[in-house]
This record gives structure tokens, sequence and C-alpha cells, in this order.
């Protein structure tokens, strides 16, 4: 994608387990385990390839149904199946542009595909909407040798929440870059497995109790 979103690792996905940063340097602190659910795969991305940095503009509130229809499409043509499609809030920092950037975009899970078909499909919506990136994310188990990020979710965090803690803490806007919210409050947020210490500080800073937060471990890829 043409903008913060697609350009830095901190987007989703993944597997299942309980998360333990002791040996990370950051105490004991465990994540709840995320044992079901988690999607073969996911693909992350928008039909739009503009930089945001308005919170107001109209295209945040775009339901992105049109494109949800269309991606399901482009997945089933190329031998994989669809699942659920789910619309999320972004907020991203810019080290460009010194300031937050915003995305209105879906998270698609797909079953029944491999590793080059995935990188198939990625690529082809990358190409339709004019991408610089799409982001997958593969479900691993914790110790799989190509897992190497981790995707946190947790209810009870807003997108003006997230933008706000995102200025708030310099060394996770650059590090971590941002991450999404769910409508109903859900947060999102990837980091590769060595931020772990970092994001879960971050996590709490947003309010978070982090026995109610889950991990999920996966391998992440920007196909373009």
């Amino acid at each position: 994608m043409k903008n913060v979103f697609m350009h830095r690792r901190w987007h989703i996905a993944v597997t299942v387990a309980v998360l333990t940063l002791g040996a990370a340097g950051s105490g004991n602190a465990q994540a709840s385990p995320a044992t079901s659910g988690c999607p073969t795969v996911e693909i992350f991305a928008t039909d739009n390839p503009a930089i945001i940095t308005d919170p107001a503009d109209p295209r945040l509130k775009a339901r992105l149904t049109r494109f949800d229809h269309e991606v399901r499409r482009i997945i089933h043509a190329n031998g994989a199946k669809p699942g659920t499609s789910t619309l999320l809030d972004g907020v991203f920092w810019s080290a460009e542009l010194k300031r937050a950037t915003y995305e209105r975009s879906r998270e698609f899970d797909v079953s029944r595909v491999g590793r080059d078909g995935l990188r198939h499909i990625a690529g082809v919506i990358a190409k339709r909407y004019h991408q610089e990136s799409v982001l997958t994310f593969r479900c691993l188990p914790r110790t799989s040798p190509d897992t190497d990020a981790v995707e946190i979710q947790a209810p009870g965090v807003s997108s003006t929440r997230l933008h706000d803690a995102l200025l708030a803490d310099p060394r996770a806007r650059d590090e971590l870059g941002g991450g999404s919210t769910t409508l109903d409050g859900q947060l999102i947020l990837v980091a590769p497995i060595a931020d772990l210490p970092l994001a879960q500080k971050f996590t709490k800073e947003l309010g978070v109790d982090w026995n109610k937060a889950q991990v999920r471990y996966g391998d992440e890829e920007f196909v373009n």
C-alpha cells in the first residue's frame, strides 16, 4: 500500500499460545492463550492508495463493501476459500510526515491455500488496487521456524485512544509504527517477536488488562 500501513512491520495475525515475556526482560506477565479461531491465513488490504492525515476525512467512514465482494471473488478465483472479513480503522505514524496517518481497511480470513498460492493472491490484490504491498499472515505454531511475528488482540481500545497513545510514546510509534482497531473496539497490534516487550508495554499504556489480551503467532509477508 502507498501508506504507512504497509510500509512498516506492525500488522496482524497468527496462531495460538500463552505469551511469556520473562525471558525478554519484561517480567513474567502472560497474555491469555488464543487456542481457537485462528484462520489459516489473513490478508490485510485496502482499495485506497492515498495517505490520509485528516481524521475527519470521509474516506475513513467507507464500509468497503464492494471491495469486500471483489477481494472475495479474487480469493475464490485463485483456488482458495474466503472466510469472514472484518472492517478496520488503522492509525500509524509516518516518520516522513512527522504525524499520524489513518486508514480504513479490511482483514480477510482465507483457507485452503498454501504459501505460494497466498503470495499470488496478495500480488493480484496489490496490482489491482495499486498498492505497493499487501500484508499476509499465515497461522503457525509458536515453535515453527517460520514464525517471525505476533498479533496481539485486546478489547476496549478505540482508534482515538490508539492515536493518543501512539503520539505520547515516541519509541512505540517509531518501532511498532501503529495498529488497528475493529469497529467494536478490539485492538489489533502486530509486532516482530523481538519487539514483544515493547508491544506489551504499549498495550498496557492503552489501558488494556494484559491478562485479557490474546496473542497469536505466525509468519508475515508484505507482497507487492
